[in-house]
C-alpha cells in the first residue's frame, strides 16, 4: 500500500507510474485519496480542539467549586458535557473518514520503478537476455503430456478421481525427481546464505492483505470457510508475514529465507490449449526465497536474486530466458519484477518457472514492517522470488532431454535422485 504522505508530496509521480500501468480512472481515485486526507486531517485537528477544550474545561471546575462559584462551576460542568457529544461525534466521523481512505487506498497498485518499460500485456515485456541453445529433438518426440503416460511417472486421471483437474498425483521416478528438485533448491539456496524456514501453508486474512494478495486475489485463492483460512498461492504469504508488526534491529539486516511448500491456485477462467499437462495446476511445489532489506540495498538484492534463480537454470542446463515485464504486465504489489522462462522443445515455447520481484515499501507499509535506521524509524523494502516452482521445470526436462532410449536426468540431479535415465 502506497503512503499517504508519498502520494501527498509526489502527486504527479504517482499519476505517472500509474499511467505506465494504465490503471483505470487514476486522477479520480488520487484526488479522492487527497480529497479523504484533507478531510481526516481537518477533523482529526478539530477533534484535538475539542479535545484540549474539554480538558481545559474540566480543570476549571474544581478550581470554581473550592472558590465557591458554584454556578460557574456548573456552567462549566455543562460545557464540557457538551464538549464530550462533541467529540464523541467527531471521533466517530474521524473513523468512518480512515475506513473509507484505506477502501480507497487498497485498490491502488503500487508505483513501478523508473526501468520498467511501457506496455499494456505480455507482448510488451523486454527480453533482457536469453542463454542457452535450444534443443533439437529427434522425429518421435512428444510433448510431456504424452512422456508422462509413456513412462507412467504422474497420473492426472487418478488425481482427477481424488480431487479434480489439475491435482496430479506422481508415481515412481516422477516422485522422485520432485523431491530431488525441492531438495537441491533448497541447497542450493543455504549456499547462498538463505535460512531455511518451514511455514504454515493457510494463512489468515490479515497475512493475506500483509503482503497484497488480499482484497485483489479473493478469487484466486481456496478458502476453508468454517475457519476463515486461505490455502496459500505462494510461500512468499506466510514466510513474509512472520515479519508483520516487527521492528527488526540493523544488525539483522539483510533478511533472507527460503522455504518449501505446496502452493494453492484456483486458476479460474485460465484454461485453454496452453495449459495442458504440468502448463498450470491447481496444486504444486515450490521453492520460495524471501528479503528484507534496507532501502538502499533492495535494487542490488534484486539483481542477486535474479542471478541466484538463473544458476539453478543453468546448473538443469534448461535454456531460459529474463524478461523485464511492462507496467501493464506486473503484478499488484510489485514495483519491479523478472521473469524467467524456460525453453519448451516439445512445445516450442517459452514457459514461467520464476518472478522475481522488489515491492519496495508496499508490503512493508501493510505489514507495519520497520527497522530503526541511522536513529530513524524506517519502512524496509520486501523481496521474493520462485526459486523454483517445479512443473514447467519438470515438463521442460521431460521434453528438452527425451531420446529414443529414454529421457535424461540433468547431471545436477542424479545424486539427489539415485537415477539418471527415466526409461
Amino acid at each position: 500500500m502506497l503512503q499517504l504522505n508519498f502520494i501527498r508530496e509526489n502527486k504527479d509521480t504517482v499519476l505517472a507510474g500509474l499511467g505506465k500501468r494504465y490503471f483505470a480512472n487514476a486522477e479520480t481515485v488520487v484526488d479522492n485519496v487527497m480529497t479523504l486526507d484533507q478531510k481526516r486531517r481537518d477533523t482529526q485537528k478539530e477533534l484535538d480542539d475539542v479535545l484540549a477544550q474539554s480538558n481545559a474545561k474540566a480543570s476549571q471546575i474544581g478550581a470554581l467549586m473550592k472558590s465557591g462559584d458554584k454556578a460557574a462551576a456548573e456552567a462549566a460542568k455543562a460545557e464540557t458535557a457538551e464538549l464530550k457529544v462533541r467529540s464523541k461525534d467527531l471521533a466517530e466521523a474521524l473513523r468512518q473518514i480512515e475506513v473509507e481512505l484505506q477502501a480507497v487506498l487498497v485498490t491502488i497498485p503500487n508505483i513501478p520503478h523508473s526501468s520498467v518499460p511501457p506496455g499494456r500485456s505480455a507482448d510488451d515485456n523486454e527480453v533482457v537476455l536469453e542463454h542457452g541453445d535450444k534443443p533439437t529433438l529427434h522425429e518421435a518426440a512428444q510433448p510431456h503430456w504424452e512422456l508422462i503416460k509413456k513412462y507412467d511417472i504422474i497420473d492426472f486421471e487418478l488425481g482427477v478421481k481424488i480431487a479434480g483437474a489439475g491435482f496430479p498425483v506422481y508415481k515412481g521416478k516422477g516422485a522422485r525427481i520432485q523431491r530431488a528438485m525441492i531438495n537441491f533448491f533448497l541447497d542450493e539456496a543455504l549456499k547462498a546464505g538463505y535460512v531455511e524456514v518451514q511455514p504454515p501453508i493457510l494463512v489468515n486474512e490479515d497475512s493475506g492483505f500483509g503482503t497484497g494478495q488480499l482484497p485483489d486475489k479473493e478469487g484466486q485463492m481456496y478458502f476453508a470457510t468454517e475457519d476463515k483460512l486461505y490455502l496459500i498461492p505462494t510461500a512468499e504469504v506466510p514466510i513474509t508475514n512472520i515479519y508483520r508488526d516487527v521492528i527488526l534491529n540493523e544488525n539483522q539486516l539483510p533478511v533472507k529465507n527460503v522455504g518449501y511448500t505446496p502452493c494453492f491456485r484456483r486458476e479460474a477462467g485460465s484454461w485453454g490449449a496452453h495449459v495442458r499437462g504440468l502448463n498450470r495446476l491447481h496444486q504444486f511445489d515450490k521453492v520460495e526465497i524471501v528479503r528484507i532489506e534496507r532501502p538502499e540495498n533492495s535494487y542490488a538484492a534484486l539483481e542477486e536474486m535474479s542471478l541466484h534463480v538463473q544458476s539453478l537454470l543453468q546448473k538443469l542446463e534448461l535454456p531460459y530466458r529474463v524478461l523485464r515485464l511492462c507496467g501493464g504486465d506486473m503484478g499488484f504489489t510489485s514495483a519491479l519484477t523478472y521473469d524467467m522462462e524456460v525453453w519448451s522443445a516439445a512445445q516450442q515455447r517459452w514457459l514461467e518457472v520464476s518472478s522475481v520481484s522488489n515491492f519496495e515499501t508496499y508490503q512493508a507499509n501493510r505489514l507495519k514492517l520497520r527497522s530503526k535506521l541511522e536513529g530513524k524509524m524506517q519502512l524496509m523494502h520486501t523481496l521474493n522470488g520462485s526459486a523454483l516452482a517445479l512443473p514447467r521445470i519438470l515438463a521442460s526436462i521431460l521434453e528438452n532431454n527425451q531420446t529414443p532410449e529414454g529421457i535424461k536426468i540433468p547431471q545436477v540431479l542424479v545424486p539427489y535422485c539415485g537415477f539418471d535415465v527415466i526409461d
